[in-house]
């Protein structure tokens, strides 16, 4: 699982979320894609969470070097980022659990 921390400003948190609105489904077709979840502080932090989940460290790549660079090039029209600083954490799960049925 990737996990990137997006610092924004609370004068920009509205931009970021309507941004990543607008890209709903960009990432859901993606081999490899499993989850995503894009997690707004609730207190002391200004950092966004975007928790995305992949079948193997080579579709996460793929992605990256693909539809998601794609994305994020663009012209001089381009707008300011919404973020002030990004930093990707990678994880393995190790143990994990779900409800149990009854």
């Amino acid at each position: 699982m990737k996990i990137n921390v997006l610092q924004v400003p609370a004068e920009q948190r509205e931009t970021l979320e309507k941004r990543f609105a607008s890209r709903a489904g960009a990432v859901e077709g993606s081999d490899g894609f499993e989850w995503f979840e894009l997690l707004r502080p609730v207190e002391g932090t200004d950092n966004y969470l975007v928790y995305t989940r992949w079948r193997d460290e080579e579709s996460f790549q793929a992605w990256m070097e693909g539809p998601m660079k794609s994305a994020h090039q663009g012209g001089g029209d381009r707008p300011e980022p919404a973020a002030a600083g990004s930093t990707l954490w990678s994880f393995e799960v190790v143990q994990q659990a779900q409800p149990k049925d009854g």
